[in-house]
């Protein structure tokens, strides 16, 4: 089995990607070779340097590089010999099963999605992110950004992934509680596309237990909840934002006087076990659900222990037969009604 990483994806790329491809390989114990995509005289210069020559990490070599700031489709139309593209390529050609990447992330959604291609069954993939709650239990939120504009039964499929993930991954429900985002608990409230895939998801086989709240990402009461991707990038923008500023603000306070010093100190083991479940250096990346491979997407600024755990993250899903489960849920959990249109208009 091999990964396809994309060597000179990210802010601190090709080093962050060198290292972290080191740090997997050496503590991975299964026999899993690394594509490393990218500049080859750079990276073979860095494997050396960081003592990864010897480990089952093969260097593929990309003339071009997909920039942070270049426009989604560029992977797409103008660079299709950027590391990025021939990383997705190696996964739609089946020399990879897995594709890994810390870059340009609308680019990295159209290379999933249009280069890897959508898994069997699929109409629309979802990018699905874990939410750290109260509950010691994450929620997971989806679709955060992949689509912008969803029909209400994009969001059933999204829920259907977002069940998947939740029993096959993450291991944390063997029956997920989903949810739909609204603006209000009550069945009825909410814009068209709620109203509309509310009745859908009710006659599924999924454990839908209505109208999620915004406060409810945050509370474990759901462990699902689905949306449409504009919305559910703005919540995921606004959380990471709120996050490092009221860490700004914390260290501000605690810098005010003397006692609130040594009261930090005294609970500097807390924050830092907090600081584990929230960061998302932890979760590796967020899973683009619903492609032929798997796709993993990860944070620009990812450093080496980030791309190692989105690297084991991507090992996992492979080794659960996450597609295999998906499509299988897929025909258990969807009803007859959307099979039907999903046959008509899609032929899936």
């Amino acid at each position: 089995m091999y990964i396809a990483l994309d060597a000179m994806g990210g802010d601190n790329a090709p080093l962050s990607n060198v290292k972290g491809a080191i740090l997997f390989a050496k503590e991975c114990k299964q026999n899993i070779g690394i594509y490393l995509v990218g500049d080859k005289s750079k990276l073979e210069k860095l494997l050396k340097k960081y003592g990864g020559e010897d480990l089952p990490i093969e260097i593929v070599n990309a003339e071009e590089v997909v920039e942070m700031d270049e426009p989604p489709s560029n992977v797409i139309r103008k660079k299709k010999k950027s590391s990025m593209y021939i990383a997705a390529k190696l996964v739609r050609e089946g020399k990879a099963q897995a594709f890994v990447t810390a870059g340009n992330t609308g680019a990295a959604m159209a290379a999933s999605k249009f280069i890897v291609g959508a898994a069997p069954g699929i109409e629309r993939p979802g990018i699905a992110v874990a939410f750290p709650t109260k509950k010691e239990k994450p929620t997971v939120l989806i679709d955060v950004g992949a689509n912008v504009d969803c029909r209400p039964r994009h969001l059933v499929y999204f829920a259907v992934m977002g069940h998947t993930y939740i029993k096959e991954i993450l291991k944390t429900n063997d029956n997920p509680k989903v949810g739909i985002l609204s603006i209000g608990e009550e069945e009825g409230k909410g814009n068209e596309l709620v109203k509309e895939t509310y009745p859908l998801l009710k006659m599924t086989k999924l454990n839908f237990v209505g109208n999620a709240e915004g406060r409810d990402i945050f509370t474990g009461d759901f462990d699902v909840i689905v949306c449409d991707g504009f919305v559910g990038n703005i919540v995921l923008k606004t959380s990471e934002s709120l996050g490092t500023v009221i860490v700004e603000m914390i260290k501000k306070e605690v810098k005010k006087s003397i006692i609130s010093t040594i009261g930090a100190l005294l609970m500097l083991p807390a924050l830092k076990r907090f600081k584990k479940k929230a960061d998302y250096k932890e979760y590796g990346g967020a899973p683009l659900l619903g492609t032929k491979g798997a796709c993993i997407i990860t944070h620009g600024s990812a450093d080496a222990k980030t791309i190692k755990n989105a690297l084991k993250v991507s090992l996992e899903f492979v080794e659960t037969n996450f597609n295999d489960k998906l499509k299988n849920n897929l025909e258990t959990l969807l009803p007859e009604e959307l099979k039907k249109i999903r046959e008509e208009e899609y032929g899936l």
